[in-house]
Order: C-alpha cells, then sequence, then structure tokens
C-alpha cells in the first residue's frame, strides 16, 4: 500500500483527515501570551529562615502538587504549574479573566482547625500584667510615639489620649458595652498595681467589651497598633498558658465605628483539616446564605462526635488560616458532617473555598516574587503579527520555490501545505498549547521542510546534469538525500527534546512546536513530496523531461 502510487495517496489523504479532525474537535490552544492571562512567580514565605534546604524542598514539591490540583478543579484550560529550581513555582493562567479569585485560589494557606471559645475572663484578669509588660519591653517613650502615630492616622489626639494614657474614651467602647480596663467591670486591685506602676495602659484601653461570648471587640482604627503589641514575644508569653487569641473574619458595626472580633479560644485545636474528606457550597434553604459543607473521615467523624458530645452549650470556633469564619453555638453531638455558614459572601466565594479546602492546605506560606499580567489586546496585536510575519513568510517562500524550481516547486508547495496541517493536528492532538515561541519553533521548522525539498531537487538536478533518466533521477536524488535530512531532523530533534526536558514554560513551547515541526517535515519532504513526484511522472516516459 506505501508502495504504490494510489496507496501512497490514500494514506496522506488518511493523515490530513486524522489531523484535520484532530484540529476540529480539540482546537489549537492558545498561550498566554497570546490570548492575555497571568503569570505569578511564588516562593516560600520563610523571612526567619527556619525552614532547612530539605524541608523548603519538601514544602516547595508539595505546594506544587496542591496548588495544581487546585486551579485544575478552578477550571482553567491548560495552566502551567511547574517548579523552577528547588524554591520556586512558575504559575501561568492563560485566558483567565477573574486574577483576583484566582491569585487568592493560589496564594491561600487554607489551613483549617475548629477550637472551643473559652471566656474572657482569664484574659482580662492578665491585662494588667501584660500592659506592664508591653511598657517595660518597649518603654514609655516609644510607646507614646506608637501610639501618638496611630492616632494622627485614626482620629484627633484629644479624641484618645485620655483612654490610652490613664482613662477611658466612650467613643472607642460600643454604646452597649463596657471598656474591659474598666474598674466597675475589672480587678480593682488589678488596676490599683497597674496604676501604681504606669499611667500607659495600651491593651487595657483598646479591647473593648465583645458583643459574643469569648470576644473582644477592637475598633478597625486600632488594628495596627494592637496586632503589633500582641505579636511581641513578651506578651505572648505573659498571654495565660492555654489561651490562643484569634481576630475574626468580618469587621462588625457597633454605633458609628467598625471593628473586629478578638476571640479568646484554647491555643490546642479541637480537630484539624486533616481530617476533612470533601467540601461543597451551597446556601442556607432557611437564610438563603452561602455556606460550606464538609465531611470528615469516619476517623475525623468519630473524633469530631466525641468532643462535641462532651462540650454541648459551648461554642465552636471554626478558622481558615488563622481567622474564625464563624464560632456557633454547640447544641447536640455533631458527626462527621457539617457547615461553615459565610453570611454576607457571594456563592462563588463559597465554591472557591470548597475547592481550597478540597485540595488540602499549603505545608508552607507562600509569597508573590513576580507578577505579570498580560491582556487581552496585548495578546491579539501578537496574533495579528504573528499572522502577518507568517503570510509574508509563506509568500516568499512559494515565490522562490516556483520561479526557482517551476514544477518541482509547486508539488513541494503542495507538499508544504500538508506539513502545516500535520503539524496543526498534532498539536491539537497532543493538547499542546501554542505560544509566540511555539510560533518561532514553527516557523523554524517550515525552513527545514523547504531546506530538505532544496537539497532533494538538487540532488535530481545533479543526476539529471549526469544523462540519469527522469525516473532514475528522481529515485537516485531523494536516495542521496536522504542521510543528509536524517542528520539535519534527528540532530536539531535531539536539541529540542534537550529544550523541552531542561527548559520552563516558553522554552519548553518552542521546543514542543518544533519537534513535532521536525517529524512533519521529514515525513512531508521524503514521503509526500515524493509522492506527488511519483503521480506527476506517472503519465510520463522515463525519458521525458521533467521542469526543475
Amino acid at each position: 500500500m506505501f508502495k504504490t502510487v494510489k496507496g501512497r495517496l490514500i494514506t496522506i489523504v488518511l493523515m490530513v483527515l486524522m489531523a484535520g479532525w484532530q484540529l476540529k474537535t480539540k482546537g489549537l490552544k492558545q498561550g498566554l501570551d497570546l490570548q492575555g492571562g497571568m503569570h505569578l512567580v511564588l516562593e516560600v514565605d520563610d523571612p526567619d529562615g527556619t525552614l532547612t534546604d530539605d524541608a523548603r524542598q519538601a514544602a516547595i514539591e508539595q505546594a506544587e502538587r496542591i496548588i495544581r490540583t487546585r486551579i485544575d478543579e478552578f477550571g482553567v484550560e491548560e495552566p502551567l504549574v511547574q517548579l523552577q529550581g528547588t524554591e520556586r513555582i512558575i504559575v501561568e493562567l492563560a485566558g483567565i479573566t477573574d486574577e483576583r479569585a484566582a491569585r487568592d485560589i493560589i496564594q491561600r494557606a487554607a489551613f483549617l482547625e475548629w477550637k472551643l471559645v473559652l471566656p474572657v475572663q482569664d484574659v482580662e484578669r492578665a491585662l494588667p500584667r501584660i500592659d506592664r509588660v508591653i511598657v517595660a519591653t518597649l518603654g514609655e517613650e516609644r510607646l507614646r510615639e506608637m501610639i501618638d502615630r496611630n492616632m494622627e492616622v485614626a482620629a484627633p489626639t484629644s479624641e484618645l489620649e485620655e483612654a490610652l494614657f490613664g482613662g477611658a474614651s466612650t467613643d472607642t467602647v460600643p454604646p452597649d458595652s463596657t471598656a474591659a480596663g474598666d474598674p466597675t467591670a475589672a480587678d480593682t486591685s488589678a488596676l490599683a498595681d497597674l496604676e501604681a506602676e504606669t499611667v500607659l495602659r495600651p491593651l487595657t484601653s483598646m479591647l473593648n467589651s465583645g458583643d459574643l461570648e469569648g470576644t473582644f471587640l477592637v475598633a478597625v482604627s486600632d488594628l495596627e497598633v494592637v496586632e503589633q503589641l500582641l505579636a511581641m514575644p513578651e506578651v505572648q508569653s505573659a498571654m495565660p498558658r492555654e489561651v490562643a487569641l484569634h481576630w475574626g473574619q468580618d469587621p462588625v458595626g457597633a454605633g458609628a465605628q467598625l471593628y473586629r472580633r478578638l476571640f479568646v479560644l484554647t491555643r490546642d485545636a479541637f480537630l484539624s483539616g486533616s481530617e476533612l474528606e470533601d467540601a461543597s457550597a451551597g446556601r442556607d434553604p432557611q437564610f438563603n446564605q452561602a455556606q460550606v459543607q464538609f465531611q470528615l473521615s469516619r476517623a475525623g467523624g468519630r473524633m469530631f462526635s466525641r468532643l462535641t458530645s462532651q462540650h454541648v452549650g459551648d461554642y465552636l470556633a471554626i478558622l481558615l488560616d488563622n481567622e474564625v469564619m464563624s464560632a456557633p453555638v454547640i447544641r447536640d453531638r455533631i458527626g462527621a458532617t457539617g457547615q461553615i455558614e459565610m453570611p454576607g459572601s457571594p456563592l462563588e466565594e463559597a465554591r472557591n473555598l470548597a475547592l481550597v479546602l478540597r485540595a488540602g492546605a499549603l505545608p508552607v506560606p507562600l509569597r508573590i516574587e513576580e507578577e505579570r499580567t498580560v491582556g487581552p489586546s496585548l495578546g491579539q496585536d501578537s496574533i495579528d503579527r504573528g499572522r502577518i510575519a507568517g503570510i509574508v513568510g509563506i509568500v516568499a517562500v512559494v515565490l522562490i520555490m516556483v520561479l526557482y524550481y517551476r514544477m518541482a516547486g509547486i508539488l513541494a508547495i503542495l507538499a508544504l501545505g500538508v506539513y502545516v496541517i500535520l503539524v496543526l493536528g498534532g498539536l491539537a492532538g497532543m493538547n499542546a498549547t501554542l505560544t509566540l515561541p511555539g510560533i518561532a519553533g514553527l516557523i523554524l521548522s517550515v525552513g527545514m521542510a523547504v531546506d530538505a525539498n532544496v537539497l532533494i531537487f538538487e540532488r535530481i538536478r545533479e543526476e539529471l546534469a549526469a544523462g540519469r533518466a527522469t525516473r532514475t533521477a528522481v529515485d537516485e536524488g531523494f536516495a542521496h538525500a536522504l542521510s543528509a535530512i536524517v542528520d539535519a531532523n534527528i540532530t536539531t530533534l535531539i536539541t529540542a527534546l534537550i529544550l523541552f526536558q531542561f527548559g520552563t514554560g516558553p522554552i519548553k513551547g518552542f521546543a514542543v512546536t518544533l519537534s513535532i515541526g521536525i517529524v512533519a517535515s521529514f515525513v512531508s519532504a521524503l514521503y509526500v513530496t515524493r509522492s506527488f513526484f511519483l503521480l506527476y511522472l506517472q503519465g510520463k516516459k522515463a525519458s521525458d523531461p521533467i521542469s526543475i
């Protein structure tokens, strides 16, 4: 079948039909530089240098797998997620429209925990001691400078300095609550000790009585200072041993101000997200608010059931990345299923949260080291320029081949048309993504396909000049050019494979297109072009001249 002219033509038609079918059904995917999108470079966020090299490498490899799972579920077509060295992850999302959601899904740690809510009394009793520790550590002058800077941004000094430097201001306390450091609500002897040693009460003045069990309210204007004070190692050591403080996720309004809840929780987690098996987004049928329903493993369900049965009537906080999502009361024993309420959030945000929970938590925090966004207009401009370059190149090749080789050049152009279809079909069949470097590889392989035809035609001319019969000259020309064509294609293919193995995104795109083009050019020059020659010579005598 492969030796007869009819068999050759049938084979060529089948190859073209198969390539065309792949191209039609799967389509040709465009890369980030052609259709626009998002390029991120992520690194391990370890400012203190606590991770060893082995731990860092293991963490980045696990993070790469988790990010790939998240993006696959997010629905981006042909994303690029790959390691660069031992400390970086490259993420390219072509055609992405919601960049903020994609960035949140990629970077979110998604560390899920359940902790019991504790009464605030232990922390309130410790506040005078904590304030003394803060003053002793920072010094009065530095502490006053810190608070003054905060007040310059938040409000006029006259409104806050009484509360911060020795009194209580009603402007920083919700209308229906009493300041945590007020003598009517706290330990009077502890406050007396405090006033004997210092008039500065930084935390006491900024932690207001909460609106929920086990919470303080902190004015949004005071958040920066409170976060800095709570992060001090000395303050952490002065806190009650079994207590951990966590911020609520969303601000709440009280009077004319906005506050963030500060929850008093157990230091040890009630349960962690490692026992999570599935999560899905939906709406609460009663209040029509977004929620995420979760399913625990069998072991996690048994543990959750046992622990909740021991704490009926207590509040249980659900934390995501160390922030409290909600803190419902345990009304009965809870089994392997539950839900995370997200009042006020759109359903899409609940879906994204369910997605990252299913994929699992990142082993370490990641920071965005580099971010580039390619707009669709820039991608379209690249497509237009690439199209113009391709048309100009093809027209130039056609003119040169036809003018110089005449009929043989026409046959070569027909073979080149088959070559282009085979390359595009091969890219579609392999689900490869076409990028600007890929277009460069395609153009280079076109040049190699033409070069192979030039070698063949020059060999045929040499055989005709030596007095060979037409068919003999054609056979000898193809036979003598074979070794040079094989050597050129194999060496280039080896180079392309090396680029694919060790290169990054754009270089891999170039290598994939070049490899497919090399194989297609080899088939086009040695099989398709020769088949067209045999068809052309079929009606001619062996001694008839050919136009070459």
